[in-house]
């Protein structure tokens, strides 16, 4: 439950800077506000669910349907389901990582994870210092999505064949129960970095944030490093 409460107060804050950042790009003229920024988030979030989700899930249930002639071993739709899952997600990850704009972001993401490996080191926030750092970071929300789409292939595989429906249906309600897992697992191997078994277990999300991430150059470095000291900033003045 609690990784549920937090991946939603870290959703709704998300959704308050990428809307703050859509205005700011567009001008006061063009503000996305009201029933079109709605209509926007719902339209992202109906296609995210049908592409990740719904799509191999219906997949993973044709090809449950055609293995069963042919084997007796009921786990394998979801199986080729989930495995559907996760060559979709680093595939639409791979490719938006050609568009200019994306891959300006990428640059961003990877000076945010410099910064914040920098301080974490207790490092001056410098650009010289930051850029020695690592691109990757334990906590990204790269890192999230592939422990979620990995437990969704757990999980599923677990539920043996389902009727459609049904397999649609605990595509969609498993959702947030999945993501809040996967919140709590990101959590205790950042806690627990010192373990030699969790530095293996985080391996496959430091390197799909090799697609998440591009080296920032200096200018990039100084505004994440401006932007992490106003976040700080901000936050003592809450705890004051």
């Amino acid at each position: 439950m609690r990784g549920v409460v937090l991946l939603w107060d870290a959703l709704g804050l998300g959704m308050r800077a990428l809307t703050l950042s859509a205005n700011t790009q567009t001008g006061e003229d063009e503000k996305l506000e009201g029933a079109p920024l709605y209509l926007t988030l719902g339209l992202s979030l109906t296609i995210g669910i049908g592409l990740f989700f719904l799509l191999p899930a219906g997949i993973g249930g044709w090809a449950e349907h055609w293995l069963a002639q042919t084997t007796s071993a009921v786990w394998i739709g979801n199986f080729v389901e989930g495995v559907l899952r996760l060559l979709i997600l680093i595939g639409y990850i791979w490719a938006i990582g050609f568009m200019p704009d994306i891959r300006r972001v990428f640059q961003y993401h990877g000076a945010e994870h410099k910064t914040i490996n920098a301080y974490e080191a207790g490092a001056e926030l410098t650009p010289e210092n930051v850029a020695k750092y690592p691109i990757e970071h334990p906590r990204c929300g790269t890192a999230f999505l592939l422990t979620l789409v990995l437990l969704s292939i757990l999980v599923f595989t677990a539920l043996g064949p389902l009727p459609i429906l049904w397999r649609l249906a605990t595509r969609i309600l498993f959702i947030p129960i999945l993501a809040g897992i996967a919140v709590e697992y990101i959590r205790w191997t950042a806690n627990h970095l010192g373990n030699p078994v969790v530095q293996w277990l985080i391996k496959p999300n430091l390197a799909l944030q090799r697609l998440t991430t591009r080296p920032p150059d200096r200018d990039m470095l100084e505004v994440a490093i401006e932007s992490f000291q106003s976040m700080r900033k901000a936050e003592a003045e809450i705890v004051l």
